[in-house]
C-alpha cells in the first residue's frame, strides 16, 4: 500500500538509508536542445510548444472553448506554503505552434493541483478548497474569486487532493486519498482536513472529516456531493464509457469496480476491496537517462511516481492507441503505455512495448507529471521539470540542506506528441466552440475526439435550452455510439429524458451505449417502473460488463406495498431477482460478480437457496459465494434462520459438500443480535459434529461455530469433555483428532487438564500438538502457558516458539513475564519478529510501553556499529542460489521479489534491484532509519475494547484490512472502530544479522540485484 502522491512523486520502496552521492548532479538542459534527449516510437514527433520563461513549474493544464491553454504552476513545492502557486493563460500569436505570450491569471495560490474549465471560468484545487476563478472583466486576469468546496487536508504535498475532471455523469471528479501522517514537517503539512462542503450553501451535505481519504464527486449546480468507493493519487481517467481508472505511485492503473452508492446498501456485507490492479506485468520500467541521481527513498527500475494516468481518446492516433492508457512516471524520466483490454467486470493491462517506454529521455531533469488530449487530439505532457522531485520527508538530511531543493523553479516544459506529418499547433485563441449553434455543439458530441464531446455536453448544459432537446433526442437514436451515449447523459443533465428513450438505449447494439442506459435508468427506476423488464431482459447479454451494471442496478429493486398495483410491483421484484441469478450463475467465477450480487440487500434468502442447490463439490467459487451469504444470514442475527441453517447443514443426508462454508460463514458473522439461547438444540448437533463427522472440514467448521454458540448445558458436554482428554493423551491417535481435541478442551474450563495439556508441549510430540496445547493453555486466565514457555524456551522449534510469543501480549501480567525472559536472555529479541516487537513498545500500559522500548531499542542504538562490522561483505563474492535459499528461510514470509517467490506483506524487493548494494544491506541492517510511506503500523482500537495492529492494505467507506505478518489478515468494519493512529514504527524487526552470517547476507544481495 505504497502511496505517494504522484505527480511531484517519490519515492517509494523499501526501507532506506542514505545514498552516498560520488558526483554532481548532472546540468539541465536548454529548451532548444530537449527534443534531442527523447525516445518516442516510429510513426510519431514530439515538439515542444511551451517552456521557460513562458512558464514555469507546470502540473496540470487546461484548453478551454476559445483556445486558451491555462497552466497550473506550483512554484511551492516541497516546502513552501506563502502563496507563490499561479495559474498561467499562454497563447501563440505569431501562429508557429509554440506559446509566446503568458499572463498571469491568477496568483496567490500556495500549492495548487489541477484546472477545470467550469462556467464562464476555471476550477482550481489548491488544498485546502477548490476555488472558482473567473475573469468577469476582459483583462485576462481572474477578478471573481470563490471558495466552491473546502475541508481538505493539507497533508504532504505529494498526497493532496488534485486534479478536478467532468465525466460524462456530469459530476466532477476529485483526486483524493488519505492524509499522510508527516513526521518530519507536521508544522507544515499535519493539517489532515476537516469537514468537505459548500461553505456558501448551508443546507448542502457534508462529507465526514477529509472525505474519508476517499475520492470525491461534486455538482455544484445540485449541491450534489458524494464520496466514492477507492481513492487514487495524483491523477485519474475515465475510459470512452465512463469506467474509472485510477492510478498511486507503485501502482501505475486499477479500475474503481463498485461504486460507494453499491456498497451502501446492505450494511451486513463487508467489502475490504472494490479496485481491481490492471497491469499483467512486472512492475519494472525502462529509463534512458544518462546519470541519474536519486534520494534517500527512491525506488529505481520500477514504478515509483506513477502519476497523471490519462485514457488516450484523441482520435488521431492509429490502433491500437485507442485502447491504450498513458501514465508518467517523473522519477524514472518517461512515460509508460499500457493496452487495456476488458476481462469480465474489469480490465487487463499490457504493454505497450517490450522492455521500452512509450517516452523516455536521458535528461534527469525531464519529470512528465501530468497529460492531456488536446483539440487536435495530439497528447501534450507536462513537464515540471525540477532537478530534484522527491520530497524532502523522505530525503537524507545533507541534500535538504544543499539549497538544491528547487533547482528548476524557474524552468518548465509542455510538449505535444503526434503522429509524424501531423501539421503544427493552430488551435491557440482560434478556437469558436463557444460560438456554435446548439445543432453543431450536438453534432461535436459525436466527434471522434474527446475534447470536443466533453466539452460540447459541458456547453449544452450551460446553456440549458429547450430547443437543444429534439436535437439530442435525434442524436440519440444516429448512427454513431459515441454521439448515442453522450446525448443520453445530456438529456440527464437537462432532465430531459423519458422513459421511451431510456427503453430504446436499453436495446443499443452498442455494449458500451447499453451499459450507461442501465446506469441512467437506474435513476429513473421509481418515476419509470416500465424499465424493469427490459432491464431484466438483459440479463443475458452477451457483453459481460453490461450484465455487471445490470446485476448492480437490478439489487435496487423491491416489491413496493404502496404501489397501486401491488401484484405487478411484486412480479417485476421476482423477475429481477431472477435476473440477478441468471446473471450470478452464468458469471459466478468472476469474484465481482458475486460482491455484486450480494451488495444489494433484497433476495439473498433465495439466492442462497438456489446456491445449495446448484452446488458443485470441490468448486472455489461455489464454496466462496456459499460461505459469503451464510455469513450474511449470521449478520442479520435473526436466530430462527439459524437454526434452521445449522440443521440443515448437520442433517445426517447432507452430503453436497457445501456444510462447511456454510458453518465457516455463520462462524464469521454471528453476534450479540443474535439469541444464542434459543440454539439449545443446535449446540448439540455442533457439538456431536465436531468430534465425530467423518468430515475433518465439519468438524473444524462446527468447532468454529461453536465458540461462537457456547457449549450446551448437561451431560453430552461433560462426556465430550472426556473423550477429548484420551483422546488428545493417545499418542496412537492421528495427530489431526489429538488436536481436535485439544481445541475442544479450551472451551470449559482448560485449568482442570492444565497438566496434561503441558505434557504435550514435548519435543517428541508433533509440533501442531505442542502449538494446540499453547493455545488451549492460554484459555487459562492466569500465566500458566507462559511461564511454561519461559521454562521450556530453549527446547522449542522455531514453529512453536512463533506461535508461543503471541500468548505473552495478552496481558499486562504475562507481558511482564515476557519483558522479563528478555531481560534475563531467556529469550532473544529476534525471536518476537513483527509485530509482536511493535506491539510491545505500543503497549497502552506506560510502564511496559517504556520498559519495551529500553530493552527493545538497546541494539537499535547500536545500529551503526553493527553497518559497519558487515562492510566486510561489500569484498564478498555473492552466489545468488545461494542467496536464493537465505531469502526464502528469512525473507519469503513477508516479502516477494518482482511479485513471486513469498508474501506480498513488505515492499517487494524486486523493487531495489538497481540500487548500491551497500545501501541495500543498511536497509536490512537498520529497518527504522526511514519507514517507507505506505508501510507504518497502525493501532486500531475497537468498540468492544480489543485492539489489533498491522499495515492497512486496502480501505473501503464501510471496512479496512490489516495485514500482518506472514501474510494474516483481518477485515474490520468502520462502525466497530472507536480510534485509528499510526504509531510511527517500522514494519521489519530490528536483529536481522543475528539470523545470517557474512557470506548470507553477501549471498542475499546478490540473489536480490539478479532475481528475475
Amino acid at each position: 500500500m505504497k502511496r505517494f502522491l504522484v505527480a511531484l512523486a517519490l519515492c517509494g520502496g523499501v526501507f532506506a538509508s542514505a545514498i552516498e552521492r560520488k558526483e554532481a548532479y548532472p546540468r539541465e538542459v536548454k529548451p532548444e536542445d530537449a527534443i534531442a534527449t527523447f525516445e518516442i516510437p516510429e510513426g510519431f514527433q514530439i515538439e515542444m510548444v511551451a517552456s521557460e520563461p513562458e512558464v514555469s513549474d507546470p502540473v496540470a493544464m487546461e484548453i478551454d472553448e476559445n483556445g486558451v491553454m491555462y497552466v497550473v504552476e506550483m512554484h511551492g513545492y516541497p516546502l513552501d506554503k506563502s502563496g507563490t502557486g499561479k495559474v498561467r493563460a499562454l497563447h501563440d500569436t505569431n501562429g508557429d505552434g509554440r506559446m509566446d505570450r503568458s499572463v498571469i491569471f491568477a496568483e496567490n495560490l500556495v500549492l495548487p493541483t489541477g484546472i477545470l474549465r467550469w462556467k464562464k471560468g476555471v476550477l482550481v484545487t489548491d488544498p485546502p478548497n477548490v476555488l472558482y476563478l473567473e475573469d468577469t472583466d476582459g483583462d485576462g486576469k481572474a477578478d471573481k474569486r470563490d471558495t466552491l468546496l473546502t475541508g481538505f487536508a493539507m497533508s504532504n504535498p505529494q498526497h493532496n487532493f488534485n486534479n478536478p475532471i467532468l465525466g460524462i455523469d456530469n459530476w466532477i471528479y476529485l483526486g483524493h486519498e488519505p492524509a499522510v501522517t508527516t513526521k518530519t514537517f507536521q508544522k507544515e503539512f499535519g493539517d489532515r482536513g476537516g469537514e468537505i462542503f459548500y461553505p456558501h450553501l448551508p443546507d448542502s451535505p457534508r462529507l465526514p472529516e477529509n472525505g474519508l481519504g476517499r475520492g470525491v464527486r461534486f455538482r455544484p449546480d445540485t449541491k450534489g456531493l458524494e464520496v466514492l468507493s477507492s481513492y487514487t493519487q495524483f491523477g485519474h481517467t475515465f475510459d470512452q464509457w465512463g469506467r474509472y481508472l485510477l492510478v498511486s505511485n507503485a501502482n501505475p492503473g486499477y479500475h474503481e469496480v463498485i461504486a460507494n452508492r453499491y456498497l451502501q446498501r446492505n450494511p451486513d456485507l463487508l467489502i475490504s476491496k472494490v479496485t481491481q490492479t490492471l497491469s499483467d506485468h512486472s512492475s519494472e520500467v525502462f529509463p534512458i537517462t544518462k546519470n541519474p541521481q536519486h534520494q534517500l527513498l527512491t525506488d529505481l527500475g520500477v514504478f515509483t511516481s506513477a502519476c497523471g494516468l490519462t485514457s488516450y481518446q484523441g482520435g488521431l492516433f492509429p490502433a491500437p492507441y485507442d485502447s491504450v492508457a498513458f501514465v508518467a512516471e517523473p522519477v524514472s524520466n518517461l512515460v509508460h503505455a499500457d493496452i487495456i483490454r476488458d476481462n469480465g467486470a474489469s480490465f487487463t493491462a499490457s504493454r505497450m512495448q517490450d522492455k521500452k517506454e512509450f517516452l523516455a529521455s536521458t535528461d534527469s531533469w525531464f519529470r512528465p507529471v501530468n497529460m492531456y488530449i488536446g483539440p487536435d487530439g495530439a497528447l501534450y505532457v507536462v513537464d515540471y521539470y525540477r532537478q530534484i522531485i522527491e520530497h524532502p520527508e523522505w530525503m537524507a538530511d545533507d541534500v535538504v540542506k544543499s539549497g538544491a531543493l528547487y533547482n528548476g523553479r524557474d524552468m518548465g516544459r509542455i510538449y505535444r506528441i503526434s503522429p509524424k506529418g501531423t501539421p503544427r499547433l493552430s488551435w491557440s485563441g482560434r478556437l469558436d466552440l463557444h460560438a456554435l449553434s446548439d445543432a453543431e455543439l450536438v453534432e461535436k458530441l459525436a466527434d471522434k475526439n474527446i475534447w470536443w464531446r466533453r466539452n460540447a455536453q459541458r456547453l449544452l448544459l450551460d446553456r440549458h435550452h429547450e430547443t437543444a432537446i429534439p436535437l439530442l433526442k435525434r442524436m440519440a437514436t444516429g448512427n454513431d455510439p459515441k454521439g448515442r451515449l453522450h446525448a443520453l447523459w445530456a438529456m440527464e443533465g437537462l432532465g430531459a429524458l423519458r422513459a421511451d428513450d431510456l427503453q430504446r438505449a436499453l436495446k443499443d447494439p452498442e455494449a458500451g451505449v447499453t451499459e450507461n442506459a442501465v446506469r441512467i435508468a437506474e435513476l429513473h427506476l421509481a418515476q419509470f417502473p416500465e424499465l424493469i423488464p427490459a432491464l431484466t431482459a438483459l440479463a443475458n447479454h452477451p457483453n459481460a460488463k453490461v450484465r455487471f451494471q445490470v446485476l448492480l442496478t437490478l439489487g435496487e429493486i423491491q416489491s413496493d406495498a404502496k404501489s397501486t398495483d401491488v401484484q405487478s410491483a411484486d412480479a417485476k421484484s421476482a423477475d429481477a431477482l431472477k435476473a440477478r441469478e441468471t446473471i450470478l450463475f452464468k458469471d459466478l467465477r468472476d469474484p465481482w460478480v458475486q460482491t455484486a450480487a450480494l451488495t444489494s440487500a433484497y433476495g439473498n434468502d433465495v439466492l442462497f437457496a438456489e446456491t445449495l442447490k446448484r452446488y458443485k463439490p470441490r468448486d472455489e467459487a461455489y464454496a466462496a459465494l456459499v460461505q459469503r451469504l451464510s455469513t450474511l444470514t449470521g449478520a442479520r442475527g435473526d436466530a430462527a434462520a439459524v437454526r434452521s441453517i445449522i440443521r440443515k447443514a448437520l442433517a445426517p443426508a447432507s452430503t453436497q459438500g457445501w456444510q462447511a462454508p456454510v458453518l465457516r460463514g455463520l462462524a464469521e458473522s454471528l453476534n450479540k443480535k443474535t439469541d444464542l439461547a434459543a440454539l439449545k438444540n443446535e449446540k448439540s448437533l455442533l457439538l456431536n459434529a465436531s468430534l465425530k463427522n467423518p468430515n475433518p472440514e465439519i468438524r473444524q467448521a462446527s468447532m468454529q461455530l461453536l465458540r461462537k454458540t457456547g457449549l450446551p448445558a448437561g451431560p453430552e458436554t461433560e462426556a465430550a469433555i472426556k473423550t477429548a482428554v484420551l483422546t488428545a493423551s493417545n499418542k496412537g491417535t492421528t495427530t489431526e483428532k489429538r488436536v481436535e481435541a485439544i481445541q475442544f478442551l479450551s472451551f470449559k474450563n482448560p485449568a482442570e487438564h492444565s497438566d496434561m495439556l503441558q505434557k504435550r508441549v514435548e519435543p517428541s510430540e508433533p509440533r501442531p500438538v505442542q502449538i494446540a496445547a499453547l493455545k488451549t493453555l492460554s484459555a487459562i486466565p492466569d500465566e500458566t502457558v507462559c511461564r511454561l514457555l519461559l521454562d521450556r524456551w530453549s527446547s522449542l522449534t522455531r514453529d512453536v516458539r512463533e506461535s508461543g510469543i503471541g500468548f505473552f501480549l495478552s496481558d499486562p501480567k504475562r507481558t511482564t513475564l515476557l519483558l522479563d525472559g528478555l531481560e534475563q536472555g531467556k529469550i532473544d529479541q529476534a525471536s518476537l519478529g513483527w509485530p509482536r516487537s511493535v506491539s510491545l513498545m505500543a503497549n497502552q500500559n506506560e510502564t511496559l510501553r517504556n520498559r519495551a522500548r529500553q530493552l527493545l531499542t538497546q541494539k537499535e542504538s547500536q545500529r551503526h556499529v553493527v553497518i559497519k562490522s558487515y562492510q566486510p561483505v561489500m569484498t564478498l563474492s555473492g552466489n545468488p542460489q545461494a542467496g536464493k535459499r537465505v531469502f526464502e528461510q528469512q525473507c519469503a514470509v513477508c516479502h516477494q521479489i518482482g511479485g513471486a517467490g513469498g508474501v506480498a506483506f513488505g515492499p517487494d524487493l524486486g523493487t531495489i534491484r538497481n540500487r548500491r548494494p551497500e545501501s541495500i544491506m543498511g536497509d536490512i541492517l537498520d529497518p527504522n532509519f526511514s519507514i517507507a510511506d505506505g508501510y507504518d503500523l497502525w493501532q486500531i482500537e475497537l468498540s468492544s475494547g480489543e485492539s489489533a495492529q498491522g499495515l492497512i492494505s486496502s480501505e473501503t467507506p464501510s471496512a479496512l484490512t490489516l495485514s500482518n505478518y506472514g501474510g494474516q489478515k483481518k477485515v474490520i468494519a468502520r462502525k466497530d472502530i472507536k480510534s485509528l493512529k499510526t504509531l510511527g514504527m517500522s514494519s521489519m524487526p530490528v536483529g536481522f544479522e543475528a539470523s545470517i552470517d557474512k557470506q548470507q547476507m553477501a549471498d542475499l544481495l546478490a540473489y536480490i540485484k539478479n532475481a528475475k
